[in-house]
Order: structure tokens, then C-alpha cells, then sequence
């Protein structure tokens, strides 16, 4: 076992920050919480580090107890997302720096730092300064840093969130090559689920200072344990609709939506999420195909994204440009929708108490 988080809580005041939150991560594996701001993602990756103390519960790394272990006997490695380099410090004393605080050989120290601008390719940069440095450059410093020391475990607070987007792609696709070659446990901070799910072999999804699902990326995207994971790894409709005799009706229409939930559903409002690539789109009427009109067409680069209206019910559907080029769909189209898949959840609260909490953590406008 590389990491074991144990129940663990930790409060600010009267804020709960992390409220009894378990997985694990196995030797070896990239693991990702992700989250919105505020969501004590962070907070659970410096008590991890040993930065922040649990009111309760324990970490074990690699086996070993160490919740009441200081940091720096904990032999993990940190990244920031700011960095934190030295500016006072060429690239290779910034990654030197902790070396020299164990009192290394001289010779160590050298063979190690050359070993380290290597691998995080900056050669030709070791008498640089941080502010001589890209934002990525400089990112890759704090890694070496953080890696010369040999950790056990590697745990990254929003790493690539200084960055711009490109740079920030690039660095992310270099960081999962990274970690394959040197396969150390590693944990990462993100709130871009895009990022999570290119990069990381498990997911555990934050929320309010709980987990709210914790599984490999497929797992997570296409098998969302609850509303708010369905709303926020990625792009999806949020439906209302009504169960009636185990039947689905889009709300305030006597258009059905196939049932495929293998539970009898309680009679009462209940709400579809819908992911835009899962929606079929047609110019003929098929079993429980609902119509409706194009409303809005709009051109992203690699595919197109189209807004389709049913009385005060919108549905975006993503298709690639290929597709689009075949059927050439224009606004005002009357078309027919079929929802390949889907999840239904029921709202006990009502429609508009389950849109109010999803407007309220941002997930739909």
C-alpha cells in the first residue's frame, strides 16, 4: 500500500474543512482529488504531508503510521502550485537545497542534481535563476526539488494552476510520462476534470469535505454515484422530468423518455442528467425520439455543439465535424432527440430545489 487516508476530519473554527474522508492509493498509482474551491482538497494533502494536523483519523504511508510524524521525517515530496523556488537560487541550488540541509557528499549532491535536470529535461538551465524561467520551466524545478530527496510518496497542490492553458496541457501530458518512468505514489490537487481524467489512474472526487466517489476515470465519468459528480465531471443536461406508472415523461409534455432503470421509480419529479455526446440526433422519428427545434448552432474547433429547444427545455448535443458536414444542420431544424444513456435521480426536493444547488456550486447557469 502506498497511501491509506483513514477517516480523517479536520475543522477551522466551526468550518468543517475535511469530514470523515477514507481511500487509498496504491504504490505506484496517480491518484487525482479534484473538487471545486473550497472543497478541502488541499487541506487533505497537507495533513497527508504532514503540514496540517486531523482532528481525528490516521495516515499510513507505505504501511507505517505516521499520523502523529512530523513532515519532514515523512520522506514525501511537495509541489506547489506557486512554485515556491528560491529567486535568490540558480535552478541547480533550488534543487540542491534539500540535500544540503542532510548534509549529503558534495559528490552525491552533484551526481543526484545533474541526475534530476536530466529527467525533468532543463539542461543547458542550471545557472539560470527562477525569474530567467518559464512558468512551466520553473514548475519542472519545483519537481526535481521536491524529488531530490528520494520521497517516498509525491503529493502536487495544483500544480499547473499558474499556468496558461497550453502550457498547462503540455505539462500535464509531461507529468503522466513522468510518473510512468519513475512510478512513484503520487497524489495531485485539481479542480479541471479534464486534467483528472487524461492524467490520473484514479479519481476521488471531493465535495463539501467529503468523498463523493472514488474510482478510475471511465468509472467516474460514465457511472456518477450521485448529482453533483454527474454535474460536474464534465459537460451534461440537467432534465427535469416526471415517473409516473413506471414511465418518464419530459415535465410539462406527454413526451417519453425510454426507462432503462431496472428499479420500479416512485411516482413524483425526478431529474435526467444527459451527457451532449450520449444525445442521437435525426431527421426521422424513432421509438421514444422526442422533437424538437435547433436553436443554437456553435462552432467549437474540433466539433460542433447544438442547442436543441422543447417548450423552456434546452438539450446541447456534441458532434464531430465530420457528422456535421454530413447533415449540415441548420437553426430553426425541427429534428428528432433519443438519449442513448443516462442517469435518473429522484428529486425529493422538487425540480427547483435540485437547480438551486446545482446553480449555487456553479455547475449549471
Amino acid at each position: 500500500m502506498g497511501i491509506q487516508v483513514q477517516s480523517i476530519s479536520k475543522k477551522f473554527g466551526n468550518f468543517v474543512a475535511v469530514d470523515n474522508v477514507s481511500f487509498e492509493v496504491k504504490k505506484g498509482e496517480l491518484v487525482a482529488l479534484l473538487g471545486p474551491s473550497g472543497s478541502g482538497k488541499s487541506t487533505i494533502l497537507r495533513i497527508i504531508a504532514g503540514l496540517e494536523e486531523p482532528d481525528r483519523g490516521e495516515i499510513y504511508l507505505t504501511g507505517q503510521d505516521v499520523t502523529s510524524i512530523a513532515a519532514q521525517k515523512r520522506k514525501v515530496g511537495f509541489v506547489f502550485q506557486h512554485y515556491a523556488l528560491f529567486k535568490h537560487m540558480t535552478v541547480e541550488k533550488n534543487i540542491s537545497f534539500g540535500l544540503e540541509i542532510q548534509k549529503q557528499e558534495k559528490v552525491k549532491i552533484k551526481d543526484r542534481v545533474a541526475e534530476l535536470i536530466n529527467l525533468v529535461k532543463l539542461h543547458g538551465y542550471e545557472k539560470h535563476y527562477s525569474d530567467q524561467l518559464s512558468g512551466g520551466q520553473r514548475q519542472r524545478v519545483a519537481l526535481a526539488r521536491a524529488l531530490a530527496t528520494e520521497p517516498q510518496v509525491l503529493l502536487l497542490d495544483e500544480p499547473f494552476g499558474a499556468l496558461d492553458a497550453k502550457v498547462r496541457n503540455n505539462l500535464a501530458t509531461w507529468l503522466r510520462e513522468f510518473h510512468n518512468e519513475l512510478q512513484i505514489t503520487s497524489v495531485f490537487v485539481t479542480h479541471d476534470q479534464n486534467e483528472a481524467i487524461e492524467i490520473a489512474d484514479k479519481i476521488v472526487v471531493i465535495n463539501r469535505g467529503r468523498v463523493e466517489q472514488f474510482g478510475d476515470p471511465r468509472e467516474v465519468y460514465e457511472h456518477p454515484d450521485s448529482k453533483f459528480v454527474a454535474s460536474f465531471i464534465g459537460q451534461v443536461n440537467v432534465l427535469d422530468a416526471v415517473a409516473k406508472e413506471n414511465r418518464i415523461f419530459f415535465k410539462d409534455t406527454d413526451y417519453q423518455v425510454e426507462n432503462r432503470s431496472k428499479e420500479t421509480l416512485a411516482d413524483g419529479d425526478v431529474v435526467l442528467l444527459v451527457r451532449p455526446e450520449d444525445v442521437e440526433i435525426s431527421v426521422n422519428k424513432g421509438p421514444f425520439s422526442m422533437p424538437f427545434v435547433i436553436d443554437k448552432i456553435h462552432y467549437r474547433g474540433s466539433h460542433f455543439e447544438i442547442d436543441c429547444m422543447i417548450k423552456s427545455t434546452n438539450v446541447r448535443i456534441f458532434e464531430d465535424k465530420n457528422q456535421f458536414a454530413q447533415q449540415q444542420w441548420r437553426e430553426g431544424q425541427e429534428v428528432f432527440l433519443t438519449f442513448k444513456t443516462y442517469r435518473i435521480f429522484e428529486a425529493e426536493e422538487g425540480h427547483a430545489k435540485v437547480r438551486e444547488k446545482l446553480k449555487e456550486l456553479g455547475y449549471i447557469e
